[in-house]
């Protein structure tokens, strides 16, 4: 029996955009996850610790004053071979 995990803020949804170079973890451009800081959803170690600030943000409903509300981008610290992420926050019903 799988035990559900509780959900704490938002949802969020991580979608690679971009990818430079070659990913070495395997992530695709296109693909999505559900992540939170809770739940790294299999994202690579060095990409998941990039983007933990802007994610905990954005689910726990913070805002930044540029760009989209609820949207934010991060990159993959190896700069060769960089992956970029879009993070949506999709409001709790």
């Amino acid at each position: 029996m799988t035990q559900e995990r509780p959900r704490f803020g938002d949802r969020i949804e991580a979608e690679v955009v971009e990818i430079k170079g070659n990913c070495s973890w395997g992530h695709t451009v296109g693909q999505k996850m559900d992540v939170s800081c809770h739940d790294t959803a299999g994202v690579c170690g060095m990409l998941y610790h990039e983007m933990f600030p802007t994610l905990s943000v954005l689910q726990f409903g913070g805002q930044y004053p540029w760009g989209e509300a609820g949207i934010a981008e991060v990159e993959c610290p190896d700069r060769y071979n960089s992956v970029k992420l879009r993070l949506r926050r999709i409001p709790n019903q």
